[in-house]
């Protein structure tokens, strides 16, 4: 029986991982949909976070992704990180049964174990509902995407030691391979 298989992205993964959200994204007026070159420019940025770039692989082949990459947050108390989930990619033949979902999962609970403690996210609250994402504004989170409403959410990752305060609001500020998206 083949089973789905969850693992940080390896080097062998950069193809199979822009043909998934070439497929993925793929719009009839243009080539190569964004999506692809920004995780390209991610790789190669201080962005990058290796363990939390997580790829769903089925029978050998890669079919889902989702990436977190280091954003910041600027608040009155100063700047502290934060993480952006995106782009997340299912192959077409391989979506609606759980794919999405479970590389999501994946890449959340990797983030856990690192001790991130704020993801953002812009996309389709129906969908990110299920996480814990919720609306960003009701966490005084502000970006280039919040007059886009419900889609730009957040969501607060369990604290490493009890004490620890919730993440403070502020502007999110996300490194320049975002602004070609």
């Amino acid at each position: 029986m083949t089973t789905l298989r969850l693992r940080p992205e390896d080097p062998a993964d950069e193809a199979p991982v822009a043909r998934v959200l070439a497929a993925a994204f793929a719009r009839p007026d243009v080539a190569t949909p964004p999506e692809v070159g920004l995780v390209d420019e991610l790789r190669h940025s201080d962005a990058w976070i290796p363990e939390l770039a997580m790829v769903a692989e089925y029978g050998g082949e890669v079919v889902g992704y989702a990436l977190l990459t280091r954003v910041r947050v600027c608040s009155d108390g100063g700047a502290y990180p934060a993480l952006a989930l995106g782009p997340v990619a299912v192959a077409p033949h391989r979506r609606r049964i759980g794919h999405g979902t479970a590389v999501v999962q994946a890449a959340l609970d990797a983030a856990t174990e690192l001790g991130e403690r704020l993801v953002v996210v812009l996309g389709d609250p129906a969908f990110y509902r299920r996480f814990g994402f919720g609306p960003a504004d009701r966490q005084g989170l502000t970006s280039p995407w919040s007059g886009l409403g419900e889609p730009w959410q957040a969501l607060v990752l369990p604290p490493v030691t009890s004490d620890e305060a919730p993440p403070a609001a502020g502007e999110v500020i996300f490194p320049p391979p975002w602004s070609k998206v």
